[in-house]
């Protein structure tokens, strides 16, 4: 488990992402503006985040592109 990133992002049923960071649930998130404010709740550098990045997210049913249309 020390290999998975410490963001992982997970797809509800409404089209919104749950959010995990470093194993604790974050919350539901519907745009990544929402992922950014969780990263910065979490104490992350939030200034350049690549959420494309590997290293640090795991994507689960979708991309960083994938959100809900409002």
């Amino acid at each position: 488990m020390d290999d998975q990133p410490p963001v992982v992002v997970h797809p509800l049923s409404d089209g919104a992402r749950r959010v995990t960071i470093r194993g604790q649930d974050f919350g539901r998130a519907l745009h990544a503006g929402d992922l950014i404010e969780f990263l910065r709740r979490a104490g992350l550098d939030v200034e350049d985040a690549d959420l494309a990045n590997p290293d640090f997210f795991e994507w689960r049913g979708g991309g960083p592109d994938d959100w809900p249309q409002t």
